[in-house]
């Protein structure tokens, strides 16, 4: 099969592979779409110890199941595999699995992502895609779980409503925008800023729902000013934006992953009572949740996503590492 692979730091080769294995408790998909992640880029720069080269990325999948008594349908893949037996699995928490991993990672066992014609994934993570969704769009099922499961965390952790709150949402990739459609579409918030440093990413965030949208640097962003951050970035800058714009009792949710230490601001954190939470993933239900959400077309037309065939992958990669990529999101197709 032809694959694109990651064979070290910013380099990706299309090339050909072998057709990944399956068993009794797998199935092989026909990859249809699959989206760039963050993660992926994180990877990308040689960032990511659990993704090292060589490897195929990828896991926002939607396909068509190739063999067996299932062959033709059409499916989404949940692509983080947990172990179903822990306590957190038995609780309906499966993002908090000890044991969990992902197609698309080295550790901690090698499983080849979406990224090529064809990926084999436990058949527990096949969801059945809604004839109402085309399957290109399918493949934003998994990041906008990620975004629907950090909105839910808004929603349980913080004593006004999403709607009643004035929210900024630092960065305006897949992530951050799909949480600003969330809260504007499905929430009804009337008082949602996204801020990026990217001004043609702002613009197509602008177009896409009605928050509004400012540069971080922008004056109007005032200290204390804000009932809730939502940090899709995950630099030290933006953690020390966050608590600073946080007003007391505040909650900031913290999604990004660009860097893991910093300085940041306990003793105001510890004095006004801020609630800090970080969230990474989600739950089965988050993303049965969130397709029916975009098979219902609540989030809008989604016209800003892109769409690239596979070959052309390491060229996508290579203009969002440049910054000259607009859409917030990629997608991939096999040809």
């Amino acid at each position: 099969m032809k694959a694109l692979v990651y064979t070290g730091k910013e380099t990706l080769v299309y090339r050909q592979e072998p057709v990944p294995p399956v068993d009794d408790q797998s199935a092989l998909v026909k990859v249809n779409a699959c989206g760039i992640c963050g993660s992926d880029m994180h990877a990308y720069h040689g960032k990511d110890s659990r993704r090292e080269a060589p490897l195929i990325f990828g896991h926002e999948v939607s396909g068509t199941i190739e063999s067996g008594d299932s062959k033709g349908k059409k499916v989404i893949l949940n692509p983080l595999i947990t172990c179903g037996e822990c306590v957190f699995c038995k609780l309906g928490r499966e993002h908090l699995c000890p044991s969990r991993t992902m197609i698309g990672m080295k550790t901690p066992v090698e499983r080849s992502g979406g990224f090529a014609e064809y990926v084999s994934i436990p058949k527990k993570n096949m969801f059945d895609l809604p004839d109402q969704l085309d399957t290109k769009y399918a493949s934003l099922s998994e990041p906008a779980a990620v975004a629907y499961h950090a909105i839910e965390v808004v929603k349980n952790n913080y004593f006004r409503k999403p709607n009643e709150s004035k929210i900024l949402i630092m960065g305006g990739g897949a992530i951050g925008l799909l949480c600003a459609l969330f809260l504007t579409k499905v929430e009804n918030c009337k008082d949602v800023t996204v801020t990026d440093i990217n001004p043609k990413r702002l613009k197509k965030c602008e177009e896409s729902c009605s928050a509004q949208t400012l540069l971080p640097s922008d004056k109007t962003i005032l200290e204390n000013s804000f009932d809730v951050v939502i940090d899709c970035v995950g630099l030290e800058i933006t953690r020390r934006q966050s608590i600073h714009i946080i007003q007391p009792g505040g909650l900031i949710v913290h999604i990004g992953l660009s860097e893991d230490a910093g300085s940041f601001d306990f003793r105001k954190m510890t004095l006004q009572e801020i609630n800090v939470i970080g969230t990474y993933c989600y739950t089965n239900q988050d993303f049965t949740n969130t397709i029916d959400i975009l098979k219902n077309k609540k989030l809008g037309d989604l016209n800003w996503m892109e769409f690239r065939s596979l070959k052309d992958g390491a060229k996508a990669f290579q203009e969002i590492h440049d910054g000259t990529c607009i859409s917030p999101k990629i997608v991939l197709i096999p040809e």
